[in-house]
């Protein structure tokens, strides 16, 4: 009994402090990544190069940093077009879609993880990401009924007291 007591007061917690279970990245990491891909471009292969920045695009749209998931989303939108490989469009789906999911565009974020979805129906991350977007969405539209319905409330008491003072 405890612990599905436990269970629901973190479901509660979580509700209305907006986590997830999306990992976050620190700046030395993308610092490290930064290095090596200006190490790379010295003149390895576009394989190496092109494995670097998808590193550094995944550092880059789990920060903390807006400014830093805004860099990391152009990364991989750029990069997007030139994907063969059906595996790598998989991966930079996902990584938009957590980058538009850091920046707030839940919609975007679920179109492209359902993209990724229909290339790899099974995906666990995709899956979870998904459902994460899904429950954020749901979340924000029940905060903003609440919203709304205070506002109606206090609309209609304010109604009510200007009413009640003509008579």
């Amino acid at each position: 009994m405890e612990a599905k007591m436990n269970k629901f007061f973190g479901s509660v917690s979580d509700f209305f402090t907006g986590t997830d279970h999306i990992p976050w990245c620190d700046r030395d990491v993308i610092g490290g990544c930064e290095r090596e891909v200006a190490e790379a471009e010295k003149g390895s292969s576009d394989e190496l190069i092109s494995q670097c920045i998808m590193r550094l695009s995944w550092a880059l749209v789990h920060s903390r940093q807006p400014e830093d998931v805004q860099r990391g989303i152009a990364m991989l939108e750029a990069s997007i077009s030139g994907t063969k490989s059906p595996l790598q469009l998989r991966e930079q789906l996902y990584l938009l879609a957590v980058g538009y999911y850091r920046s707030g565009d839940y919609t975007k974020s679920r179109d492209l993880v359902e993209r990724c979805l229909r290339i790899a129906p099974d995906w666990r991350q995709a899956l979870t990401l998904k459902k994460t977007i899904e429950d954020r969405i749901t979340k924000d539209g029940i905060i903003g009924i609440g919203i709304a319905a205070t506002a109606l409330g206090l609309l209609a008491g304010g109604l009510a007291a200007a009413l009640s003072r003509k008579k």
